[in-house]
């Protein structure tokens, strides 16, 4: 990869850094398709990192920045513009300078779950999606399903609260969209999602009970410790269509590049570069 003084940076934000992947992913492209921009991790702890994001962004060659735990939910406070997904979400995964030089953030979590959703089939216009979990991840899922056209969400989280809270926010930008918290029966949905961490362990037991399953309900997961997990192995035994977890980090990549003003590009080809 050529670097030379026209090259583009992309920080990588976060702490620590030893298990970031995006550079994993986005430079191969970068360097295949004689793209001049390159992804740099930066580790910086909470308390330097305002003054960094802000640092970052006076400089000439910066296209954006990638921000990951533990900064996404503290960024909110640090932009001057929050778009609507980041803002349902409560949380900003990227940030880049708005027309007026303002910061913008927005979310894309969300936005590569639905992609991989929609390229599968799935029409999600007028459809009912249910989200287990209503954390960082699944807020930002139903914060793009929402924007994508579904026509009723079902919450649930542990933390009722967090539901609800999450539902208030859903309504004040999605007024027509029905919404309701409390269950984990995904009977009557086109679309069941688990975006809590249950799956991550051996043993853990399953966010919802899959025999109320119905075979036509796609199913999407987010946790990426093995791509069929016990409830995506469950869920196509009972004859579901599903979304296994890394489909969303591979699918939201073209909407970054898209975000950042670079030449975007497919989840296949990002797969098939990728040195991870």
């Amino acid at each position: 990869m050529l670097i030379n003084g026209h090259t583009a940076i992309i920080a990588h934000i976060g702490y620590p850094t030893h298990s970031f992947k995006a550079p994993l992913i986005y430079n191969p492209y970068f360097d295949a398709q004689a793209i001049n921009a390159l992804v740099v991790p930066m580790s910086c702890q909470a308390d330097h990192y305002e003054a960094l994001l802000r640092s970052l962004f006076r400089l000439g060659n910066i296209a954006g920045a990638l921000i990951t735990m533990p900064h996404k939910v503290s960024t909110v406070e640090l932009v001057d513009e929050l778009l609507p997904a980041a803002a349902i979400a409560g949380a900003c995964n990227a940030v880049r300078l708005g027309p007026g030089g303002q910061l913008q953030g927005d979310m894309f979590d969300g936005e590569g779950f639905v992609r991989g959703v929609r390229r599968k089939g799935l029409q999600l216009q007028g459809a009912r999606a249910l989200v287990v979990g209503a954390g960082g991840v699944g807020s930002a899922i139903a914060a793009s399903l929402a924007a994508a056209g579904v026509a009723h969400l079902g919450l649930f989280d542990l933390k009722s609260a967090c539901a609800d809270a999450l539902a208030e926010r859903l309504k004040r930008h999605h007024p027509a969209l029905e919404v309701h918290t409390g269950s984990t029966d995904p009977t009557g949905f086109d679309l069941v999602v688990n975006a809590t961490p249950l799956g991550m362990n051996e043993g853990d037991r399953l966010p919802l009970d899959v025999s109320r399953l119905d075979p036509a309900t796609f199913v999407g997961e987010v946790v990426m410790r093995t791509e069929m997990t016990a409830f995506l192995s469950a869920a196509a035994a009972r004859g579901c269509k599903v979304q296994i977890g890394s489909d969303m980090l591979f699918e939201q990549i073209p909407a970054y590049l898209e975000f950042f003003g670079l030449p975007t590009t497919t989840a296949e080809v990002l797969r098939s570069l990728a040195r991870l």
